[in-house]
């Protein structure tokens, strides 16, 4: 694809190390960097950023009056969250909650998601998000590998894991909200019944945050990221790790306007920033990438039940919303609604995505329909706290395919097999370093070991890196697809299909979406005299995960599997009959 004809003449302006030193080394800069030994590594990290996520918190004070979630017909303030978050955190640490104790969260995003997940922080715990698509069986492996002893859950999920909680010893007190009927498990308890619904929480009286003293490099989260075979790995975060991940972001804005040549603009304190939140709150993204950065800023974070495209182009009007994105699968339903036309979107002014494969023309797509925005891309993981390099404005335009660089406390190489460093454009493995890598994985000694060496964390995937330093990633971890944003390991599917009585052979492949960037399908062979349909295998599966991982389509093959010499089943030559 060609750079876009509207790029500024002389593009780029300035290299990126020579903006990156600008942004560096400019007197009082908040993007000032210092050398830190971190758990024995000497790291690169942001000399000025909040000390811990207390402090960011603090920083939401002087936007008391704006609104920060909406949700349908709930509008909570800044000041109504502080009542409500102060106000249960005063619960948990009456419940017995100590620093490095562990809370779960299961909810979809609602407006008590962010209570819930700021009250356990400025609790001390290390608040435990759990993926609220997971099944009861899925969510019960959570909290027992986690040891939680307060969940906080809405009703929806409080009815797919109830059966489970007695399965849960070191779980001593449960808050459900949203819940209509009354629920006679001693445990379990109300959460209006301690902070009320969204709209009343304007009314709580503020009591005083809890006086915990946290530190930067003091463990705050446990996000659980699947693994390529076992149960998911809980990567547990640092609150510098947090801090780092939104530091990377802002400087990368910053360095788009030294690159086409443009002063940094003035903050002003007086226009209010608006996101449209299409990504879970449990996610790596929606968590440390939108809702925490929109504390510290004073932003608005929009919600909605499930994505629906056209209620967010009338979320985008009503509420001047400033970004949206997510994965390439909203931008797609945005430029591509029949409907767009009708709608004043001319508050947008950023549309960024990742988290699954884009098609190059989405951002040629983007800027016709919408000239004012700026586009970008960008690649991270769970263990690197969201997003690790940034793809942003002209430097996206200009290469779309590539998911960009690191920031200033960021360095990536690519590895051989072998263990060596590789040169300018040849593909290895991609290995990141910076203050974003998380600390290791919760109880799991080995696994951490075999993925974090002297403070790189080796990603699994298979990329390359350009003469300026962009990023392309070539193919992603083994036996893994992500599908409109979720990550998809494909060796669980293959378990779940291989424990139907008449499946002897199966392989889970990904088939390109065209929104969701891909979808998972399975070629199965069944054993002898053994009959199955199509419909009855993804129903079993669906009895076991997911609903996002059940296979979109299932072709039964009448002799086993290609296999190479090793036994290992050759995917590459399924594809063909998907036609992928």
């Amino acid at each position: 694809m060609s750079a876009a004809p509207n790029l500024p003449k002389g593009f780029p302006a300035m290299p990126i190390a020579q903006a990156h030193a600008l942004l560096v080394g400019a007197p009082a800069s908040p993007f000032e960097i210092e050398e830190k030994t971190i758990r024995g590594v000497k790291i690169k990290t942001w000399k000025n950023a909040p000390a811990s996520l207390a402090v960011v918190f603090e920083a939401s004070r002087p936007f008391g009056a704006r609104d920060y979630l909406v949700l349908d017909e709930d509008r909570v303030t800044f000041d109504a969250h502080r009542r409500a978050v102060s106000q249960l955190a005063k619960r948990l640490i009456a419940d017995g909650v100590k620093k490095g104790d562990r809370v779960a969260i299961i909810m979809r995003n609602l407006p008590e998601w962010s209570v819930a997940f700021w009250a356990a922080v400025l609790a001390g715990a290390i608040v435990t998000p759990l993926n609220a698509w997971w099944t009861g069986p899925e969510l019960e492996y959570g909290l027992q590998d986690s040891g939680t002893s307060v969940a906080l859950i809405d009703a929806e999920r409080w009815e797919r894991v109830r059966e489970h909680v007695d399965n849960c010893p070191d779980l001593k007190h449960v808050f459900v909200c949203r819940s209509y009927e009354e629920i006679a498990d001693p445990r379990v308890k109300k959460l209006e019944h301690v902070i009320g619904v969204p709209n009343s929480w304007g009314k709580l009286a503020e009591v005083a945050l809890p006086n915990v003293t946290l530190e930067p490099d003091d463990d705050v989260t446990i996000f659980y990221t699947s693994g390529t075979t076992g149960k998911p790995k809980g990567a547990v975060i640092t609150h510098r790790n947090i801090v780092s991940n939104f530091f990377n972001a802002m400087c990368a804005q910053a360095r788009s306007f030294l690159r086409r040549g443009e002063p940094l603009p003035a903050p002003d304190p007086t226009v209010q920033k608006a996101n449209l939140i299409s990504v879970p709150f449990f996610h790596a993204t929606g968590c440390f990438a939108v809702m925490v950065p929109a504390v510290f800023a004073g932003s608005k974070i929009v919600m909605q039940r499930r994505w629906n495209a056209d209620q967010a182009l009338e979320l985008i009007q009503r509420e001047k919303i400033t970004s949206a994105g997510g994965v390439p699968t909203i931008a797609w339903q945005i430029v591509e609604h029949p409907r767009f036309h009708e709608f004043d979107l001319s508050s947008l002014e950023t549309v960024s995505y990742g988290g699954a494969p884009s098609a190059p023309e989405l951002v040629r797509r983007l800027r016709e329909r919408l000239p004012q925005i700026k586009t970008g891309q960008g690649w991270g993981m769970t263990e690197t706290s969201a997003t690790a390099t940034s793809n942003f404005a002209e430097d996206y335009e200009r290469k779309p395919s590539s998911c960009g660089v690191p920031s200033p406390t960021g360095e990536v190489k690519i590895v051989s097999l072998e263990g060596k460093d590789l040169p300018v454009g040849e593909v290895g493995e991609l290995w990141y370093r910076g203050p974003i890598v998380v600390r290791g994985y919760w109880n799991k000694p080995q696994a951490t070991a075999e993925t974090f060496v002297d403070g790189w964390v080796k990603t699994g995937d298979l990329a390359k890196v350009d003469e300026e330093g962009f990023v392309y990633i070539v193919d992603r971890a083994k036996d893994m697809l992500i599908r409109g944003g979720e990550n998809i390991y494909c060796v669980e599917v293959e378990n779940a299909l291989y424990d139907h009585p008449a499946v002897m052979d199966a392989a889970v492949i990904g088939i390109p979406h065209r929104t969701l960037g891909e979808e998972p399908a399975a070629a199965v062979h069944l054993k002898p005299g053994m009959k199955a349909s199509e419909e009855e295998l993804r129903h079993f599966v669906s009895q076991k995960l997911a609903a996002f991982k059940v296979p979109v389509k299932i072709l039964f093959l009448p002799e086993t599997l290609p296999r190479n010499a090793n036994g290992k089943i050759m995917k590459k030559d399924l594809k063909p009959l998907f036609g992928a």
